[in-house]
């Protein structure tokens, strides 16, 4: 039974490429048209896969795949990823799994509800996992979000600096200004922002690891006097600040808690304040996250349209002086951290084992493949509680007589 279901599945969906079948009784399928795209083979060796695939296939794939129970010719993760995002994308899910599209939507404000206590365990779920994995396949800085590339031929390094002095340049920051950095990892920006612009910053984060390595950081740099970290929630900060920057952490408010978010930015801004902050989002209507994605790496994350972003922050009283939305340069992030990681395998076994070393594969081809081919994007807001905060142009932003500097200095 579960067999001819999951037969008439791909044969709706496999129309670009060819993927060939071996199911558990041994019998062998294909599907697709080898000339349209990639051709891949895998192997399904547990009964209950065809089952799984049916009904929750992005997680029956990923699980599958991580345990060993589905295996791919030549170990072509990439191919096999591939070929189904770019299938989905163009032929989206069989009409028999429109039931798990309508149980996912509507249980997505139940997923990302993160109230103090969630946010803190979704967080640990993920950035309290060994340093030394990280260091592994990130930048010098440890920069865990999307890099700038602003010359196509930049080192990751060189890229993730730039990221930040883009950032920079849209604060419009001066010497002495008091910065909010919202989700402050291991403390790159914020010290970026104190020892070259200046500023004097309070980062706040959830992770206990991050909040340990940033202190840390700050002290060796001596910018104790300009930076301090915080190990609390946003939603618990007082005060006001010149300026408040988030990078790569909106992805983890949860729809749910958007407005509160935006209203709290607004409260902690001076009135004539800016605010720049930095989200993967869709470039589609809203909708859910990979369960598997969900369960294995990202509890409670959600990258979210504009257009609910945009009526969040509308709702609060801020004003968007800018958007900007960058394509592919989160594609060839990670491409880098993938590459690295392959590189450093051996000593990621050592830290976790094999199962943990195909998880971390399968998360980063599929993010780098979801950006690549279903136009998933990074969105830039530049948010005042004043219109007229901001120059008026973007000219401000590339200098003439400095036009790189978006490179690393």
């Amino acid at each position: 039974m579960w067999n001819k279901a999951l037969d008439r599945v791909l044969r709706h969906l496999i129309t670009l490429g060819e993927l060939t079948v071996s199911y558990p009784d041994g019998d062998i399928r294909v599907y697709g048209d080898a000339a349209l795209g990639p051709s891949v083979a895998i192997a399904l060796h547990d009964a209950a896969l065809p089952r799984l695939l049916v009904l929750s296939p992005d997680m029956a794939a990923g699980e599958g795949y991580m345990d060993g129970r589905l295996t791919i010719e030549n170990d072509d993760l990439r191919g096999f990823l591939s070929l189904a995002i770019m299938n989905v994308a163009a032929n989206g899910p069989h009409k028999a799994l429109a039931p798990l599209g309508w149980i996912r939507q509507t249980m997505r404000r139940v997923q990302q509800f993160n109230p103090v206590t969630r946010a803190r365990a979704n967080v640990e779920h993920h950035y309290d996992l060994s340093g030394a994995l990280y260091d592994l396949f990130l930048d010098e800085d440890r920069q865990y979000s999307c890099a700038y590339f602003a010359r196509p031929d930049m080192t990751l390094d060189e890229a993730q600096a730039a990221k930040k002095h883009h950032i920079a340049g849209k604060l419009l920051l001066q010497p002495g200004m008091r910065v909010l950095d919202i989700g402050c990892g291991w403390g790159g920006m914020a010290l970026t922002l104190a020892r070259d612009y200046g500023a004097n910053v309070v980062g706040v984060t959830l992770s206990t690891e991050q909040h340990k390595v940033a202190t840390q950081r700050t002290q060796a740099a001596g910018l104790s006097d300009r930076v301090t970290f915080e190990l609390m929630d946003y939603r618990l900060v007082t005060g006001e600040f010149d300026r408040i920057v988030s990078v790569g952490m909106f992805e983890h408010v949860g729809a749910p808690h958007y407005r509160a978010y935006f209203e709290t930015v607004k409260a902690r801004l001076a009135p004539d304040g800016v605010a720049l902050i930095h989200t993967i989002g869709r470039s589609q209507p809203p909708g859910t996250t990979s369960p598997w994605l969900t369960k294995y790496i990202f509890p409670g994350g959600y990258a979210p349209a504009l257009s609910e972003t945009a009526a969040a922050y509308e709702a609060s009283g801020l004003v968007a002086t800018d958007i900007e939305v960058w394509r592919l340069h989160y594609a060839e992030t990670l491409r880098h951290w993938y590459d690295r990681f392959m590189a450093n395998i051996d000593a990621a076994r050592a830290l976790y084992d094999e199962r943990f070393c195909r998880m971390w594969r399968y998360y980063l081809l599929a993010s780098e493949l979801t950006f690549r081919l279903r136009d998933q994007v990074v969105f830039q807001m530049q948010l005042t509680p004043k219109q007229d905060a901001v120059p008026l142009t973007r000219e401000y932003l590339y200098p003439r007589d400095d036009e790189m500097r978006h490179a690393a200095e």
